[in-house]
């Protein structure tokens, strides 16, 4: 059944509900889980001319009408001509890598991106030859200075970063990458399209992990790259065919579920976590809170003109301590201290998630590189959900008020 076509100039909310590929002969109204490997030819010629065009579908290794649906969805929302799906959102990474990089190419990432994505440029692609030069955040004259001339292939940031949300100048970076002939990825999984889209500030590509708030209910893993047709069809897609971090059909569609209902939750979820960001400020036994929404974030008024007005829904906070036993020591009593709030190490979900970066995501870097980015002992990550917030306060104030000081 052919749909109407949609009108031009759509909002973003219209785009997350309506955005898919045509509906089958029976006419669903939602979209349909497409649960086949193979796909039946007619004939061996249409075969052959099918396994030739890499848009038919032949094998879901490559293709399927769930997951382009999805592709399709995500390529509308963060208004880029195509997407590509991935198993998750770290072999999002690995596909931009494979696909850009080779030995001797170089690489300038920011310091404080999650962990797993430092040791993924660090250690996996040093590997292979590709150096890695790790610079701060927000500050613009390090990525220039980083710049190898003729060597340089790719700048990636992470913006707001995990887990104190340092959030980097999109248009900015945008322009000192390609002064240097480079490509600049932004991870945009914190804020998702219903906050920021940095295509629009200059971004050749869009990295996520719609394991977060795109499912946004902690059920499926699931990642992407939004770009031009000339990266994302033409590089990154004969090397996802090749390599197989294939997003499954189930995970897709569960995504575009959740894709429907993102614009709603980002806004609600962004206003709880700054009730508590406030809340937490309050607190005596809290050194410091790290959130784009509050006045006192250094990037808040960037944060405010990149992310639509919204802080996001992840925030984290410091506590006293003397030193860092002491601080690591406060964090866990706050932490286990919790009875409605998880502890987990995911983000996203409808329920709110407390963790402990230094022995959760970050866990596996050395001191040296936590020291750098700025995971203390004493840093405690929250990323709030929908509970009622003066619950998730009183949860948060059974440990910050049995404090030992």
């Amino acid at each position: 059944m052919t749909r109407r076509p949609l009108p031009e100039g759509l909002r973003r909310e219209t785009l997350a509900v309506r955005t898919a590929l045509e509906r089958s002969q029976h006419g669903e109204h939602s979209e349909a889980l497409f649960l086949t490997t193979a796909y039946v030819q007619a004939d061996a010629e249409t075969s052959a001319r099918k396994f030739a065009n890499s848009e038919d579908f032949t094998y879901s290794r490559t293709s399927n009408p769930t997951v382009r649906s999805l592709e399709a969805r995500l390529a509308a929302l963060e208004g880029t001509e195509a997407a590509i799906a991935t198993s998750t959102g770290m072999s999002a990474i690995l596909l931009l890598a494979m696909g850009l990089l080779k030995a001797g190419d170089h690489v300038i990432c920011s310091r404080s991106v999650f962990g797993s994505t430092i040791n993924l440029f660090a250690k996996e692609f040093g590997k292979f030859g590709v150096e890695t030069s790790f610079v701060s955040q927000t500050d613009l004259a390090e990525w220039r200075s980083a710049v190898k001339p003729g060597v340089t292939r790719l700048f990636f940031a992470e913006t707001p970063t995990n887990p104190l949300t340092e959030i980097c100048d999109i248009r900015a970076l945008a322009d000192i990458a390609h002064e240097a002939g480079a490509i600049l990825a932004v991870d945009n999984t914190y804020s998702t399209p219903a906050l920021q889209r940095p295509a629009e500030m200059g971004a050749d590509i869009v990295m996520h992990s719609a394991t977060k708030y795109m499912d946004g209910q902690g059920r499926v893993m699931a990642g992407a790259l939004c770009g031009p047709n000339r990266l994302i069809r033409d590089v990154f897609g004969p090397v996802l065919r090749t390599v197989g971090m294939t997003l499954a059909p189930f995970n897709a569609w569960v995504v575009l579920k959740g894709l429907e209902t993102m614009a709603l939750r980002m806004k609600a979820q962004s206003d709880q976590a700054l009730a508590v960001a406030r809340w937490l400020e309050g607190r005596t036994e809290v050194a410091r809170v790290h959130y784009p929404a509050l006045a006192s974030h250094p990037q808040h008024e960037l944060a405010m003109r990149q992310q639509s007005g919204q802080g996001g829904a992840v925030l984290s906070f410091d506590v006293k301590a003397d030193s860092p036993e002491a601080a690591r020591a406060a964090a866990f009593h706050v932490i286990d201290s919790t009875r409605v709030v998880s502890i987990a190490t995911n983000l996203g979900d409808t329920k709110t998630i407390i963790t402990h970066p230094a022995t959760t995501s970050h866990g596996r870097l050395s001191e040296a590189q936590r020291q750098a980015a700025g995971i203390g002992q004493g840093l405690i990550r929250l990323a709030v959900g929908l509970e009622h917030v003066d619950d998730i306060c009183d949860d948060l104030a059974r440990g910050l008020s049995t404090l030992k000081t």
